[in-house]
Order: structure tokens, then C-alpha cells, then sequence
């Protein structure tokens, strides 16, 4: 019984729920990064760079070919193009959750300067009179 009460208790922690919601969120909000980054993203960036598609470009270390039994044998490549490819999808990611970590950094700026009341504004008589007695003290 022990062992299941100490489960239940480390299960409903909240630091366990936030982690499983982050989880979740992290996993939908890649997916939306992923699509911008490839379908919005990267379209104009092929076009700028002549129509060039990155994944296409490799070098081919051994040419493929079918050997005398029919069985066709794959050329051996180097895809430097796909690791370009994933680069450019990390740099643009990475921007992209920055920009948006910025923007909320920025609104929450806002939101506690509403927040902080300004400082009491002292007048010229308390601080004629803070100074008298200080005078009178000594």
C-alpha cells in the first residue's frame, strides 16, 4: 500500500503536470515550427538560391548499378545537402523560438510596469520639515 500512496502523490505533483502539459505543448508547437520553417520558410529561400534544393545535394562515392544477378545495388553517398538542410531548419527554429520567447519577455515587461504603483511623491513642506527636525535632534 505504501508504494502505491507514494506513486499517487509523485503522479499528481504539480511539477509532474506541468512537465507532461510542456511535453505535449513542445511536441504541437514543433510541429507548427517544422511547417514554418519548411512550408513557409524555406520555399523562398530555395527560390533566392537559384531553385536549389538542398536534400538533392550529395556526393557520390560509388555509382549504383545491377549486378549480373538483377539485383540492384544502391550508390554509396555522402548527403551533405541533408545536413545542410537540417542546419538551416535548427537556425530558423532556433530564431523562431527566440523571437517568440522575446515577445513574451517583452509582455510580461509591460504587464509589471502596469502593475508597480510609482513611488510616493514626497512634497517640499515634509522634507523642509524631515530636515528641521534633524537639525533640532542634534
Amino acid at each position: 500500500m505504501g508504494l502505491i500512496k507514494e506513486f499517487k502523490d509523485f503522479a499528481v505533483r504539480g511539477n509532474v503536470v506541468d512537465l507532461a502539459v510542456a511535453v505535449i505543448m513542445g511536441g504541437a508547437f514543433g510541429k507548427v515550427v517544422s511547417s514554418l520553417v519548411n512550408d513557409i520558410l524555406m520555399p523562398p529561400l530555395g527560390l533566392l538560391l537559384g531553385g536549389v534544393d538542398f536534400k538533392d545535394l550529395m556526393v557520390v562515392l560509388k555509382e549504383g548499378y545491377v549486378d549480373p544477378a538483377g539485383v540492384e545495388i544502391v550508390a554509396v553517398t555522402i548527403n551533405y545537402g541533408n545536413f545542410i538542410q537540417f542546419i538551416v531548419d535548427f537556425a530558423l527554429v532556433a530564431l523562431a523560438v527566440f523571437l517568440i520567447v522575446r515577445l513574451i519577455n517583452n509582455l510580461k515587461k509591460k504587464e509589471e510596469a502596469a502593475t508597480t504603483p510609482p513611488p510616493p511623491t514626497v512634497n517640499k513642506t515634509e522634507v523642509l520639515l524631515e530636515e528641521i527636525r534633524d537639525l533640532l535632534k542634534k
